[in-house]
């Protein structure tokens, strides 16, 4: 049985990359890929002859999070695994609660891709073994329900938010040093306080949490 796939993801080289890893397997086709959650509510309603999506979730328009829910209203039996770099609490917890059938990282090779999307489609729900123990630890957790609004507590200092923001610009620590008048050390610093607080572990990620609370 043929397993016909949507890969939904607004990098053109990750998709051209899961592609070729997916041609591997004379059971997998491409019904389609999109580059964003709107475009890919647009294809579903055309083409909706689809067993299973791999879904990105920092997508513009629409995210992974807001198009796997409207999928899933769509069409409650198409299998949704989210494919992403992002392995946060509050990322999990909405995809699961968005109705995700699987939760995978995008360093995933391709057999284990492969057998993850014949699992899920035989009923399992398939997650990266670290996903899988976040998810875990989510649901022991009295906190769990709340995570969803974890973001609204965030605060950071209006230093870190300066250095933040010329961050986002791409511009080595050298420079933010020289803009605000500070050392590379101090901006070091105020980078591992900001990765901290947002509890993050990267540049993009903590840009893109920054952007969803306001701070920037």
């Amino acid at each position: 049985m043929s397993i016909r796939t949507a890969i939904i993801d607004d990098n053109h080289f990750l998709i051209k990359s899961l592609q070729e890893k997916l041609s591997l397997f004379p059971d997998i086709t491409i019904s389609f890929t999109a580059n964003d959650g709107l475009q890919c509510m647009d294809k579903l309603n055309q083409d909706p002859q689809v067993d299973l999506m791999l879904m990105d979730l920092e997508m513009p328009v629409k995210n992974g999070i807001e198009a796997t829910a409207a999928v899933k209203q769509r069409c409650p039996d198409l299998k949704v695994i989210i494919l992403t770099v992002f392995d946060d609490d509050e990322n999990i917890f909405n995809a699961i609660q968005a109705g995700a059938d699987g939760y995978l990282l995008k360093e995933t090779g391709a057999h284990e891709l492969h057998n993850a999307m014949v699992q899920t489609l035989n009923g399992g729900a398939i997650m990266t073994p670290s996903i899988a123990l976040k998810a875990l630890n989510l649901l022991r957790s009295p906190l769990a329900p709340t995570v969803a609004h974890m973001e609204e507590s965030v605060q950071l200092s209006n230093r870190e938010v300066e250095v933040l923001e010329q961050l986002s610009t791409g511009i080595p620590y050298t420079a933010i040093a020289e803009k605000l008048f500070i050392s590379p050390f101090t901006v070091r610093k105020h980078i591992e306080n900001i990765y901290e607080k947002l509890q993050v572990n990267s540049k993009v990620m903590a840009i893109e949490k920054a952007k969803r609370n306001g701070l920037i």
